[in-house]
């Protein structure tokens, strides 16, 4: 099995930066996607960013191109998530996923592993 833990929410004003990350443990050597969403109150889990364990392949939103970044540390078996230019509506509970498919989904059905969650909120 695969265990995902988050961290590094918290509240920041609107401009403002904030580092997420996602620690996977358990039989990670065949994660090949890992992914973050997030998910507002009464709104759907929507992918921001995800990429690839190679680091081949990204993805960002539009909504969040220019201000989020992605990345990976195989070695420590861990993807952050650097959100700059925060706005209010980047409020929301945030998601790591992963899955052992080599292809980037833009839905959260197809990954079977998630975290917890982190909850981002921003002030205007």
């Amino acid at each position: 099995q695969v265990q995902l833990v988050e961290s590094g929410g918290g509240l920041v004003q609107a401009g403002g930066s904030l580092r997420l990350s996602c620690a996977a443990s358990g039989r990670t050597f065949s994660l090949y996607t890992m992914a973050w969403f997030h998910q507002a109150p009464g709104k759907e889990r929507e992918l921001l960013a995800a990429i690839t364990r190679s680091g081949g392949s990204t993805y960002y939103a539009d909504s969040v191109k220019g201000r989020f970044t992605i990345s990976t540390d195989n070695a420590k078996n861990t993807v952050s998530l650097q959100l700059n230019s925060l706005k209010p509506e980047d409020t929301a509970v945030y998601y790591c996923a992963a899955s052992r498919i080599l292809t980037i989904f833009t839905t959260p059905g197809p990954y079977p592993y998630w975290g917890q969650g982190t909850q981002v909120t921003v002030s205007s």
